[in-house]
């Protein structure tokens, strides 16, 4: 969800980033031994003011990507906050801090020239605004090629399911001309972790304007989406990050299918392998014309009964899931052109025994003289009894190439790793962390994780 908070990760592309800055830093102390050649009667203090500007530039960090990179950095807001630090070892579970009973009632000040907003995304021109600066400012891959692109009604379903409140979409505007450039939301969600069911938040969409991200701002949104939960009586959330943040309660690793190879070698999303042409490429991805599962056809409104039934049951297994009625379910599941697609199977009787979703999530292709856009779908939940796992991800692989997907694109959390390589999914480069705010437990492996986000 998730995908996500992907926080100060959005757009900075980190790796190309710490390059530079040690190639940078490098440079400077060489520039710094030649300027003592020269200039023997520098002052010293000159000479100190120079050395700490240096030592500043190359300790300079972008985002953590692994635990190895994590622990090197410094983590000034979140070491204040009720989340576990990165070395603690954590056996135990319940909160970090007790609930509040005395809650700010002013919200949090901003930096001079900026206000509060509570977006009223029922107004198109509001929710036009959201996604110009979510289209303009989210997350983009490692080397800028990739940038979400959350449609409107995307977003209003991802913003607005069963107790949504208008007060935890919370915008930043610039005061003099009323710019909207900054985000961050809640929604509300109930919660399976371990033994325990909790209603909490998942906290989705941190986005900070590219030319405030020297501000700070993205501690104080925190703060303030956290202040408007407490006041509703909630002091638990869940979030994802593809960065390292303390404390992972688990990893899990993306996974891209390609169903258009062509096109995503095009835009380099993917290359040809080695010894490999395209026209090989595009045979060893080339899909069945029809789908295998008998009764598989879209999800229908008669269907939410059996759909919750069947997720209930299915969900109960797992380490970390949500807990979903018949009226989230309606929200999350039944199909939406271009945002969300669910398939059953029907058995005899009209008894459904299966069901696969996958929600539409495209990117816009940066600096490309063709392709502006790449159509991904992201897998949601599936749930099998009868029909083999196998055979009904291939459908729902099949399905998403018939209506335009260019990458099928799942995580590999609950049984996904059965069938990740069989269906000839690639490993991607890219993590998403899960994390609990205020909560403690154990950490668990992938395969127990069963909590897929909507914007990941």
């Amino acid at each position: 969800m998730n995908d996500s908070l992907r926080w100060l990760a959005v757009g900075l592309g980190a790796g190309r980033e710490r390059f530079l800055v040690r190639r940078l830093a490098s440079f400077e102390r060489l520039r710094f031994v030649s300027l003592l050649d020269q200039n023997p009667a520098i002052p010293m203090q000159k000479l100190q003011d120079i050395q700490r500007a240096m030592e500043l530039l190359s300790t300079c960090q972008g985002p953590a990507k692994n635990i190895d990179e994590a622990t090197k950095h410094k983590y000034q807001f979140w070491d204040t906050q009720p989340v576990p630090k990165l070395n603690e070892v954590v056996t135990t579970h319940g909160p970090i801090e007790p609930d509040k009973e005395n809650i700010r009632q002013e919200p949090y000040s901003l930096p001079q020239g900026f206000m509060w907003d509570t977006l009223d995304l029922s107004n198109a021109e509001v929710l036009k605004e959201l996604y110009t600066l979510l289209n303009e400012n989210y997350v983009e891959d490692d080397d800028n090629m990739f940038r979400f692109d959350y449609s409107p009604n995307f977003l209003k379903w991802a913003l607005r399911p069963p107790g949504w409140l208008p007060h935890w979409h919370c915008g930043v505007r610039v005061s003099s001309n009323k710019k909207l450039v900054c985000f961050i939301s809640a929604i509300p969600a109930n919660i399976h972790i371990y033994d325990t069911s909790k209603k909490m938040v998942e906290i989705n969409f941190l986005c900070v304007h590219k030319k405030l991200r020297a501000k700070r701002v993205a501690p104080v949104l925190i703060r303030e989406i956290t202040r408007r939960v407490n006041l509703e009586g909630t002091f638990q959330a869940v979030y994802t990050a593809g960065v390292v943040l303390p404390k992972p309660v688990a990893t899990c690793r993306y996974w891209h299918r390609s169903l258009n190879p062509r096109k995503l070698v095009e835009v380099k999303f993917s290359h040809l392998s080695r010894n490999m042409t395209l026209q090989r490429t595009m045979k060893l991805y080339r899909l069945p014309d029809t789908t295998k599962a008998p009764g598989l056809r879209p999800m229908e409104k008669k269907d939410v009964k059996q759909v919750t039934a069947l997720l209930e049951k299915y969900l109960k297994q797992f380490h970390l899931a949500p807990i979903m009625g018949e009226e989230e379910v309606s929200h999350w599941f039944l199909p939406q052109e271009n945002i969300i697609d669910t398939y059953v199977v029907e058995g005899p009787g009209g008894v459904l025994t299966d069901f696969t979703s996958f929600y539409t999530l495209p990117s816009t292709v940066m600096h490309h003289p063709v392709h502006k856009s790449l159509k991904a779908a992201y897998s949601f939940y599936t749930v099998h009894t009868e029909t083999p796992l196998m055979d009904l991800m291939n459908d729902a692989l099949i399905l998403a190439r018939q209506k335009g997907f260019d990458v099928f694109n799942a995580l590999d959390l609950m049984e996904n790793k059965t069938f990740l390589e069989k269906l000839k999914f690639g490993i991607g480069d890219g993590n998403l962390q899960y994390y609990l705010y205020n909560w403690k437990c154990p950490p668990m492996e992938p395969e127990k994780v069963r909590l897929v986000g909507k914007c990941d």
